[in-house]
């Protein structure tokens, strides 16, 4: 009962604070609430036990991601963001929601079609143990993910050098 209450306050926490971080006229604003969301999703993996998975998110997104969107914001001028108030025109609006319609029903068929949600019964009585985890996130063989850790880092690394070039261009102007 005790998690059922912590999850529906984390999910109520999680919710809010997307929201909040998409209709929130201030940057700054924005960019606090999306930490709060991910402090949210943190403390979701917390809860299910899966503490290597909440301190990377806790490190990792709440701790590097979000700096790294603070420092961006704060490089880029105050001029270039002050008049920044976009108006949504009904067609865009209408490109968004259908955008978002096509890609549910899409996922909703690829889950259907290749028998996750059956795959996903099955398989919640074995229990994964984090040496396994923990291999897998940085081994290189198949299956294996250090080589798109590395391509993430690498392509962070240039939105940084870039995000740099751009403040420095509009300093000189």
């Amino acid at each position: 009962m005790a998690n059922l209450v912590m999850f529906c306050i984390l999910a109520v926490i999680i919710l809010g604070s997307a929201i909040m971080c998409v209709f929130s006229k201030s940057i700054m604003r924005s960019a606090t609430f999306l930490l709060f969301v991910l402090f949210g999703i943190a403390g979701i993996y917390f809860l299910l036990d899966y503490t290597f998975l909440g301190a990377a998110q806790i490190s990792v997104y709440a701790g590097g991601i979000t700096m790294m969107y603070i420092f961006a914001i704060q490089l880029v001028s105050k001029r270039t963001l002050q008049g920044l108030v976009e108006k949504i025109k009904t067609s865009r609006l209408a490109c968004g929601v259908l955008l978002g319609l096509v890609t549910a029903v899409l996922t909703c068929v690829v889950l259907i079609k290749n028998n996750f949600i059956d795959l996903s019964a099955q398989m919640s009585d074995k229990e994964v143990n984090m040496s396994t985890i923990g291999t897998a996130l940085v081994g290189a063989g198949k299956y294996q993910y250090v080589l798109p850790f590395e391509f993430i880092s690498v392509f962070l690394l240039a939105c940084i050098v870039g995000g740099i070039m751009i403040a420095r261009k509009e300093d000189k102007k």
